[in-house]
């Protein structure tokens, strides 16, 4: 069977794990593609405008393109249904597997690897197949400037070396390298150096009082570098990055009510977030970005990395495949607009290279997802199947009749079980105003005779009560569905369950509640303030009916 081809001219390079290309290896390709050919096909994958987006094998286009022109019939292997994700992920691999890659392109490799991973560092490092200390070290590259990175590609410094200066701040490398460089500076003597003075005091995020007559608080760390790293540093790293690490959390963990996720971002973190964006070429569009806001994977993330240390950056999603498939569903959603608005631009494949968006007034436009719902967190889920509870206690203990019928069947069913036995328990001391005899099953039944006909129907109820109470999750929802249990007879808008959602979350609330459309241009002026502020004017919004107003997260 031939081997499919395309001509050069239609395949475009996007990504690419590599970076840098040797010239006397490029030399060396092109001399051989111009005798004979390429002889091992390039993985693309088809674009909706008919040409083909490269995944792997730029170099053999490189040198096709040098040796024969744009013309040539290039070898190709097309993925069918491979999305952008998917793209990436088969670049990494095909890529890393090569021996000739340089290590900063191995660190954006094992960077784009966790990126993809959704920040879970152990499933990167099982996609890439490497050793954890190879990995580890690749990503500690990632805060390296680009001089270093340079320096090491071009087998100037050591990797030793590199990986000592991604410790300090981009500005400090770059003051160090070409010191390293001309001095011949070896790397026990750079790490002697680095550990004795890169702990800036002036940098520093936490509490300093204490340092001031500290004896590890030394401006004479310089015999090697001059002033070339600085002075006012702290020499016991130990307990210098302690509280740089206590005091990262305390800034974290002042945030967690705001956003669903507050996440501390180290070296290798880069692709594991990308700011939410609603227009330009990396917007999901308006109606997206508001399903984001109550998304788990939004939040904010808190600088650990050298230049930026305990720096704040709100907006952020954490699962950058997902941003990137919805980026791509708003501009092939714009594309498609254009196009039906424009017949010359759907006959010829040609028009404007950044349409604008084309949608009704709400501003949504076809194809986007309009999921808008707030995240159904752990908090989230105790505070709805302990309203479920309640609700179908209320609604079913006023019928005594409905309330046998209901446990008769639960029993029926095999689940008396899961009936509460304290809750009963209770309930039975409270009705009878007696102590049930422990371990006397004759006495228990003596004292059950006792009671009166009222009573035991009040007994009765008591335990549907606990057999509510008992039932597994799965089972009570079944039930309120086959009792079409109307949670908005027993439940409106509360401080219970705003204070377990974020501002962000609540917005998306707002929108699905009505709230925003009655409080108007106030709206905004109220999401300005703090949380418990926000909750305050959301309870008491003028004239607004909340009756019978229940969000999707609490339904059934």
């Amino acid at each position: 069977m031939q081997q499919p081809t395309v001509p050069l001219r239609l395949i475009n390079v996007r990504h690419n794990p590599r970076k840098y290309f040797a010239p006397a290896a490029m030399a060396e390709m092109v001399a051989s593609v111009r005798a004979q050919g390429v002889i091992e096909p390039v993985i693309v994958r088809p674009m909706d405008d008919g040409t083909y987006e490269l995944v792997a094998g730029e170099r053999r286009c490189r040198a096709a393109r040098e040796a024969h022109g744009d013309e040539y019939a290039m070898p190709v292997v097309v993925r069918e249904g491979l999305d952008e994700a998917g793209a990436r992920i088969l670049a990494l691999v095909e890529n890393t597997q090569r021996e000739d890659m340089a290590p900063s392109e191995e660190a954006v490799a094992a960077a784009e690897a966790v990126g993809l991973c959704k920040g879970d560092r152990d499933e990167a490092l099982r996609l890439l197949g490497w050793e954890r200390s190879k990995f580890e070290s690749r990503l500690a590259l990632m805060n390296c400037s680009s001089a270093v990175l340079d320096a090491l590609n071009t087998r100037t410094i050591k990797i030793g070396h590199a990986e000592l200066l991604a410790a300090l701040g981009k500005d400090k490398q770059d003051v160090l390298l070409p010191v390293i460089i001309s001095e011949n500076k070896t790397v026990a003597e750079l790490k002697k150096v680095i550990e004795n003075a890169s702990c800036s005091l002036a940098s520093a995020i936490f509490d300093k009082s204490d340092c001031a007559a500290c004896p590890h608080n030394s401006s004479l760390q310089t015999e090697m570098f001059g002033e070339a790293i600085g002075t006012g540093n702290c020499t016991n790293r130990v307990c210098f990055n302690e509280k740089t690490e206590k005091q990262l959390e305390v800034t974290a963990d002042q945030l967690r009510e705001d956003y669903p996720v507050v996440r501390i971002v180290r070296v290798g973190d880069n692709n594991t977030r990308v700011q939410l964006s609603v227009d330009g070429p990396s917007g999901v569009g308006e109606e997206q970005a508001k399903a984001c806001h109550a998304c788990q994977n939004y939040g904010i993330a808190v600088s650990g990395l050298p230049d930026s240390i305990g720096k704040v950056y709100r907006g952020q999603c954490f699962d950058t495949v997902c941003n990137m498939k919805k980026v791509g569903e708003r501009l092939k959603a714009e594309k498609a607009a254009q196009s039906a608005a424009d017949p010359k631009t759907s006959s010829t494949g040609k028009g404007t290279s950044s349409p604008k968006a084309t949608g009704d007034k709400s501003g949504k436009v076809a194809g986007e997802s309009a999921a808008t719902s707030v995240a159904e967190s752990e908090r989230v889920k105790t505070y709805r199947v302990a309203l479920w509870r309640k609700a179908l206690r209320r609604d079913i203990g006023t019928n005594h009749d409905l309330a046998r019928q209901y446990l008769i069947g639960i029993v029926l069913s095999g689940y008396a079980r899961e009936i509460s036995d304290s809750t009963f328990k209770s309930r039975f001391e409270r009705l009878t105003e007696e102590t049930v005899p422990s371990a006397s099953l004759g006495k228990t039944i003596d004292l059950v005779q006792q009671t009166s006909p009222e009573v035991q129907s009040n007994l009765m109820l008591a335990m549907l009560y606990a057999a509510v109470d008992g039932i597994e999750m799965t089972k009570l929802k079944e039930v309120c569905k086959h009792h079409k249990l109307d949670l908005g007879k027993h439940w409106k808008l509360d401080k219970a369950f705003l204070d377990l959602i974020t501002k962000s979350e609540m917005m998306v609330l707002a929108d699905e509640l009505g709230l925003r459309a009655a409080l108007g241009e106030e709206f905004k002026k109220i999401f300005a303030k703090s949380k418990s502020e926000v909750v305050d004017a959301l309870l008491s919004v003028k004239d607004f009916d909340y009756a019978g107003k229940v969000p999707k997260v609490l339904k059934f």
